[in-house]
């Protein structure tokens, strides 16, 4: 009897651990890699750190692909308390962004023209900026100048007036090459 009940629950065992790798292989099918839109997808290309100046200031930039690369987080002044957070994503099949201001809010803004050298954002009127009381960022026009530089121009709204857009370059930090000399080899 004991040797029926055994063999019963090794069958169960292996019937459950099936059927724990055929879900497992179907999660794994879904996971399939996010294309998006092909201004998102350029925007992808951006993944890493960059530097640049805004009126003679130091700025520092890093894109990061998050979310099984589906949206791509930008990061401005990382580590201080200006830190600001742009979330990219495609938002019915077109470019759209949200930014987190350090003005303490967060405007959308949605793709309104693209070549094969920049995309335009302007502000999502939908959205929960009041745009005639809230001072906050308006439109983008992101340049890509070269695979190593970008500029940014971003049009600030203060009191319903668009301020002047500044342009902000920036060039891809590269990662050093390791010195053959200086590695050591473990032995």
């Amino acid at each position: 009897m004991k040797t029926k009940w055994s063999i019963y629950v090794v069958l169960l065992a292996l019937a459950a651990s099936s059927a724990l790798a055929d879900e497992e292989k179907k999660a794994n099918m879904a996971m399939k890699p996010y294309k998006g839109s092909a201004e998102f997808e350029r925007i992808k290309s951006l993944a890493g750190k960059w530097l640049g100046t805004m009126d003679g200031q130091k700025m520092d930039l890093e894109y990061t692909i998050v979310a099984g690369g589906s949206a791509v987080m930008e990061r401005t002044f990382v580590g201080t308390p200006m830190e600001m957070v742009t979330l990219y994503n495609d938002k019915a099949g077109k470019l759209a962004l949200t930014h987190y201001c350090m003005l303490h809010n967060r405007p959308h803004l949605l793709l309104t023209d693209s070549d094969e050298n920049s995309v335009s954002l302007k502000l999502d009127e939908n959205g929960e900026i009041d745009a005639k009381k809230e001072s906050h960022m308006n439109a983008l026009v992101l340049t890509f100048v070269s695979d190593d530089e970008i500029e940014q121009k971003w049009t600030h709204v203060i009191n319903g007036e668009a301020q002047e857009a500044h342009a902000i370059k920036f060039k891809r930090v590269k990662k050093k090459a390791k010195d053959p000399q200086t590695t050591k080899t473990k032995r």
